[in-house]
């Protein structure tokens, strides 16, 4: 049940291109992750230019771009994570072109009793559920 969050210093960029972003993201996190595509939310967040800075200057030839990524801790190995942060910013720098030198891809582990989705907790779900993944 991932929440991502990527906000892009680009407030014209076109709804295709947002729509394909949410859906590499969603792809990415099902791949790497194992996390459900039905349970998984992209917001995207677009932000003027003239407000990212990079060692305290706009970077005017690349996007900025953070992406970050709430799931529930322990559900995934160090391997997956380093890859799902891999192949994100890849796909990030594929969809939105040069990046600056500092483009960050986070991954938050919330803790299962304090993080969850439709009212229950994911502690709760597990207790209901024992194969429940994420």
């Amino acid at each position: 049940m991932p929440f991502a969050r990527v906000t892009i210093a680009n407030p014209d960029l076109p709804a295709d291109t947002q729509s394909d972003l949410a859906a590499d993201i969603t792809a990415l996190l099902e791949k790497d992750l194992l996390k459900e595509p039905e349970v998984t939310v992209v917001q995207v967040n677009l932000v003027p230019a003239d407000r990212w800075f990079v060692a305290a200057a706009r970077p005017f030839d690349a996007t900025g771009v953070h992406l970050e990524v709430s799931i529930t801790a322990g559900t995934n190995t160090a391997a997956e994570k380093a890859a799902f942060i891999e192949h994100a910013y890849a796909v990030l720098a594929d969809r939105l072109g040069s990046l600056p030198a500092a483009a960050y891809v986070a991954l938050y582990e919330l803790d299962g009793e304090s993080y969850g989705y439709n009212g229950v907790t994911q502690l709760a779900r597990r207790r209901l559920d024992p194969a429940e993944k994420d």
